[in-house]
């Protein structure tokens, strides 16, 4: 069954983040758009190059009213931990979730129940809760933040101009489509 259209699913978790350990529930991901990014472990070899390029793009993301949260199932403390240990983590200023219930990535449907971590898996929720795009990914490829900066537009275009929809590679203030039966056999 797909997640796209279905709202979040109530979760409880704790996170680290500036310092600080903060509590997180689906609430956190209403009344904005949000990004939720799972990755499979802390202290692994690609996560800490997805989670750093994410962070280059979070000022812009943060400018068209995303928030960012990163999931995996350790433990807000292991978060901290790699953080403070490595220089790549070291930069990351949005939401590290702790999951080691395995909740949210259950909630999620990418738990791989046999390792018991999250597969790489990218979400766009809308304010109202809704997920509006998923991307899941094998275990050693890497996911590029700014490919995300686009999704985001198009989501925001859409929910925006209802009637209207983005084809592929849509950059904001390129043509988009009116689906019509005057454009049936014509694109």
């Amino acid at each position: 069954m797909s997640l796209i259209g279905s709202e979040v699913k109530p979760f409880s978790a704790k996170a680290y983040q500036n310092g600080e350990f903060i509590d997180v529930t689906e609430e956190n991901l209403k009344g904005h758009w949000s990004v939720v990014c799972f990755y499979p472990a802390d202290f692994s070899f690609v996560c800490p190059t997805e989670l750093e390029d994410l962070q280059k793009e979070y000022e812009t993301l943060q400018s068209l009213g995303v928030e960012v949260f990163s999931v995996s199932t350790d433990t807000h403390f292991v978060h901290k931990g790699w953080h403070d240990s490595s220089e790549k983590i070291g930069k990351i200023t949005y939401a590290m979730i702790g999951d080691p219930s395995q909740t949210i990535s259950r909630n999620f449907e990418v738990l791989n129940e046999e390792s018991g971590l999250a597969d790489r898996g990218t979400f766009i929720i809308d304010p109202d809760g809704v997920i509006q795009t998923v991307e899941i990914n094998a275990d050693g490829i890497g996911r590029d933040a700014s490919i995300l900066v686009d999704k985001i537009k198009a989501a925001q275009y859409v929910r925006n101009n209802p009637g209207e929809v983005c084809p592929a590679k849509w950059q904001e203030g390129s043509e988009t489509l009116k689906p019509s039966l005057d454009l049936v056999g014509k694109i």
